[in-house]
């Protein structure tokens, strides 16, 4: 599999100077994962600390909704709005591919490979690194509540199509955010999330699906999410 996508990325690169083919195959086998230009790839970032069946309900509706090729959940090495720092990222990657088994979502540590840990700098690494791949940013309504205080949400706003997904009670105090208020004639209606990717940024979708009411602050709280060395 691998030299078949190495061959079609040298190809796609043939008429730049080798060294930059070269270089693009070397980037191809560092873990990242792969994708053709043209496809749609959603991006589900949090610490998933725990990763649970919300999450996985959530992308499995995202995938349908928004008609995307993949999702790529992006663990990430921390949250930088929050005080208490996650539990091991191997310990996390760990149960996320156990609650997440789906042949068109990847779990990665993506945002521990590029070095960065907002998300306006994971994306800009990314579109540069996938030129010609279409990514959507996902998120539930409990973080489009808050997503004005992000590190250049208007940038996220203004260079990628977001999706958001209905959690429990949260619907109205996320229609009423700042974020909502502001990027309001870029709202797409919920019958078109289809082809939120098709439209070009700023462009927003929001949508209600069935929802797992679970958290992982919950999880924790119980005494359900305790790390374990992993294997």
């Amino acid at each position: 599999m691998f030299l078949i996508v190495a061959k079609w990325a040298y190809d796609r690169l043939r008429p730049f100077p080798k060294v930059v083919a070269l270089r693009y195959i070397r980037f191809m086998r560092s873990g990242f994962p792969n994708v053709r230009a043209g496809q749609v790839v959603g991006l589900l970032g949090g610490s998933f600390d725990p990763a649970h069946d919300g999450h996985a309900m959530i992308t499995r509706e995202a995938l349908k909704r928004f008609r995307l090729d993949q999702v790529w959940w992006l663990v990430s090495p921390g949250n930088p709005l929050k005080a208490r720092q996650p539990a091991p990222m191997a310990d996390r990657l760990q149960r996320a591919r156990a609650v997440m088994d789906h042949p068109k979502v990847r779990v990665t540590d993506i945002e521990a490979r590029l070095g960065t840990r907002y998300t306006a700098r994971s994306l800009r690494a990314l579109i540069a690194r996938y030129p010609g791949v279409r990514f959507v940013w996902l998120m539930g309504a409990d973080n489009l509540g808050q997503f004005d205080q992000w590190q250049e949400w208007r940038w996220i706003m203004d260079h990628v199509p977001v999706g958001v997904l209905a959690r429990p009670q949260q619907r109205i105090s996320a229609r009423m955010s700042k974020a909502a208020r502001i990027y309001h004639a870029a709202r797409l209606p919920s019958r078109h999330s289809s082809v939120l990717a098709d439209h070009s940024a700023p462009a927003w979708c929001f949508v209600n699906v069935p929802m797992v009411a679970l958290s992982s602050t919950e999880l924790r709280r119980k005494g359900n999410w305790v790390a374990e060395p992993a294997k």
